[in-house]
């Protein structure tokens, strides 16, 4: 009969030295997690919570409000042209295009990263985590999702004022940045 086997045995390494717990690396072993700091000083490479600090905004210059608000204003008129201009014909009409030019900005800002507006002043929007096009679906998304910007008082089309990386509450939610080109 063999003898049971202690679970609590380490296991067997194939004869490569093990690195145990609280022990200093061996010759030529590096530690797996980095040089701990002296003790009782914080890390300086970790927020209170242990995880890395963030870095912020890595790509081209982000866009400044004043900048956005143009852009913004340009394809307001050329939406509300098309509307008025349509609802002239008939009433009805210019609602149904009023928003098939919303729908399509959305799609443009997903596909291109830019509406006529944007391109005028030279701003694009993308995806923070990568600086490609948002897709034409989240384009769209985001277009819807500047209800919420609308919903306390404004306050979601000022955040880009004050906020580190300029971006509204729709910005956020869908993870994208505005830039100058």
């Amino acid at each position: 009969m063999t003898a049971p086997q202690d679970p609590f045995a380490a296991p067997d390494s194939g004869g490569v030295p093990q690195q145990g717990y609280g022990q200093p690396p061996q010759q030529g072993q590096t530690p797996g997690y980095g040089t701990p700091p002296p003790f009782g000083q914080p890390d300086p490479n970790l927020t209170p919570y242990g995880q890395a600090p963030s870095t912020g905004w890595q790509g081209p210059p982000l866009a400044s409000w004043g900048t956005r608000a143009g852009g913004y204003l340009i394809d307001f008129v050329i939406s509300l042209v098309v509307q008025v201009v349509l609802g002239l014909i008939d009433p009805n009409l210019g609602q149904v295009a009023g928003f098939a030019v919303f729908l399509y900005f959305g799609y443009l800002t997903g596909t291109t990263g830019q509406t006529p507006g944007r391109k005028a002043v030279g701003i694009k929007v993308l995806r923070e985590a990568d600086g490609q096009p948002l897709g034409p679906g989240a384009g769209i998304g985001r277009a819807f999702l500047h209800i919420v910007d609308a919903i306390p008082l404004l306050l979601g089309f000022l955040w880009p004022i004050w906020d580190a990386k300029k971006q509204t509450f729709a910005d956020k939610i869908i993870k994208s940045v505005v830039i100058k080109l």
